[in-house]
């Protein structure tokens, strides 16, 4: 994924090692999180529940695993859910159903599955997925924004605050590495104009992206940057302060995830997202 002109200053780790460490982190809270509460309990996301969204996590850590494991098994699923979408959304909820209440231990499982299958990846390789292919740094950056944005999802639904750590750094670099594919998913052309995005992080460092001379601007916490780029906030629920044409009309249509453009704007509507 691509976005134009945009220079990357706070880059995410090379080394997939430490970025495994902050997805097994990333884990382990959202494991403290759900252990002990009711799963039927409701989220933010319309119909659905905690144990909803436990299971679409797992289902996908699993498809994760089959991708680089068995990436032409893979494909060919992938294939198969394009033919029948309708179908394939379905399979998630369906799959998560039938584990029942192994759901939680399987899940624990599979995630293991999955950093064993990244731990070994070769670093060079494409993985297939369902949106443009990635590098095995770049899925794991992808898996660890879904459970910290379903994690929020959980914690909403639950009534409880998470302490921010310095991993929110990957997802603001997912955000803004997707510009581009915001505007893409949706049949446009990103504009060929850089967007200077600086956020301060959760120990009062300064993390930047793109030219600081530019007269677009996204700027305020690395919290509020992420809440947005995965739209589980509206920007005017944020502090982020946005300069330019251009950088406003980012931040309303900022999708940091792989799939088809939502069908409302959500920065606009207030709605939570799936």
């Amino acid at each position: 994924m691509r976005s134009g002109r945009v220079a990357t200053v706070a880059a995410v780790p090379v080394d997939i090692s430490q970025l495994l460490d902050d997805l097994r982190a990333e884990h382990a809270d959202l494991d403290a999180l759900v252990a002990d509460n009711d799963l039927a309990a409701p989220t933010p996301a319309e119909g659905w529940t905690v144990g909803d969204t436990v299971g679409h996590l797992w289902f996908f850590d699993r498809e994760a695993t089959r991708a680089l494991t068995t990436p032409d098994e893979f494909t060919a699923s992938v294939q198969a859910a394009l033919a029948s979408p309708e179908e394939f959304m379905a399979l998630p909820e369906k799959a998560a159903r039938e584990l029942g209440e192994r759901l939680p231990s399987v899940w624990r499982e599979t995630r293991a599955d999955l950093l064993a299958a990244l731990s070994v990846a070769d670093p060079a390789a494409k993985v297939p997925w369902y949106g443009p292919p990635m590098s095995p740094a770049s899925f794991a950056t992808a898996r660890l924004m879904e459970y910290w944005a379903h994690g929020q999802d959980i914690a909403d639904g639950l009534g409880v605050t998470r302490t921010p750590t310095t991993r929110l750094r990957h997802i603001c670099h997912l955000g803004v590495r997707t510009r581009g594919f915001s505007y893409a998913v949706r049949g446009r052309q990103a504009p060929d104009v850089d967007v200077h995005v600086a956020l301060t992080a959760p120990d009062g460092s300064t993390w930047e992206w793109g030219d600081a001379r530019s007269t677009e601007k996204v700027e305020g916490s690395a919290l509020d940057f992420c809440l947005v780029v995965t739209q589980r906030r509206t920007l005017g629920d944020t502090a982020l302060r946005v300069t330019g044409d251009n950088a406003t009309e980012w931040m309303s249509i900022a999708q940091a995830f792989a799939g088809q453009p939502t069908l409302t704007d959500p920065q606009r509507a207030g709605l939570p997202v799936r």
